[in-house]
């Protein structure tokens, strides 16, 4: 009698999830950092998608803000929180989180470069005798990790802001970032017509949903629909025009202040 009374909790656990509570990394523009409106929350590309995939299928999701990457982390893997918005894929993850494919967005690293440099790039040959930097925060694949160790001179740096003055200040010949961030950075930089991005992406690492192992939310009808809803977007063009959305929205929040200085 015992058991047949937990039969109705049983059935409703493993009903479909109604709410999904989400975090990621909160200095990660333009795909997703701490809303200065609203810090309890997380903004950017990534989250938008997210929160348009969960409408899409009925799921009301809120992305909180959760500390620092590693804190979020934390959470999820703890099933304190259902997912991440931006995981890079890990294999040492996988015992703990479930990565839904395709990936959200694909983050594409370039070389940036100031406008007036003679640095000659046709492939990654040319850069070997070259000085570069890349940001600490950066999440390279691997593979290309492994590679850029072995074969570049990069010098790391705390964050991009850094690695972008460097460049500027001749410090190093180029910069290893993301076109957007790399963008955003230049924009908010007032430096948008002194710094270019160089030659096509050298490495594309996913933006992943990552659903906890340990989230009452991670069943097959879940991952099987955020799977389908993710596989369909690339082609309506709505990834890229939240990429874009998303790169305004920072540039105009880290102008505001200047703005503000002026007046």
């Amino acid at each position: 009698m015992l058991g047949l009374a937990c039969l109705p909790s049983l059935a409703m656990a493993a009903g479909k999830c109604e709410r999904l509570v989400a975090t990621g990394s909160p200095d990660a523009p333009p795909y997703s950092w701490r809303d200065p409106q609203d810090p309890r929350h997380l903004m950017g590309a990534s989250v938008d998608l997210l929160k348009q995939v969960a409408g899409e299928l009925g799921l009301k999701v809120e992305v909180l803000y959760s500390g620092k990457r590693s804190e979020a982390q934390d959470e999820v893997r703890s099933g304190r929180m259902d997912l991440l918005v931006d995981a890079p894929l890990a294999v040492s993850e996988l015992t703990s989180v479930d990565y839904i494919h395709p990936p959200v967005l694909q983050n594409e690293y370039v070389v940036w470069t100031r406008h007036d440099s003679t640095l000659v790039y046709d492939n990654l040959a040319d850069l070997h005798k070259h000085q570069g930097a890349i940001s600490e925060k950066s999440r390279l694949t691997p593979e290309f990790a492994a590679f850029s160790k072995a074969q570049l001179k990069l010098v790391q740096v705390p964050n991009l802001t850094q690695a972008m003055q460097k460049l500027l200040l001749g410090q190093v010949d180029y910069v290893l970032a993301g076109r957007y961030s790399g963008m955003a950075m230049a924009r908010s930089l007032g430096m948008a017509d002194d710094l270019v991005a160089r030659g096509q992406a050298l490495d594309h690492p996913g933006l992943f949903l990552a659903l906890s192992h340990n989230s009452a939310c991670n069943d097959a009808w879940l991952r099987g629909q955020l799977a389908k809803k993710l596989t369909e977007l690339p082609a309506s063009g709505v990834v890229q025009a939240a990429v874009q959305r998303n790169v305004e929205r920072w540039q105009a929040q880290l102008q505001a202040p200047l703005d503000a200085q002026k007046q």
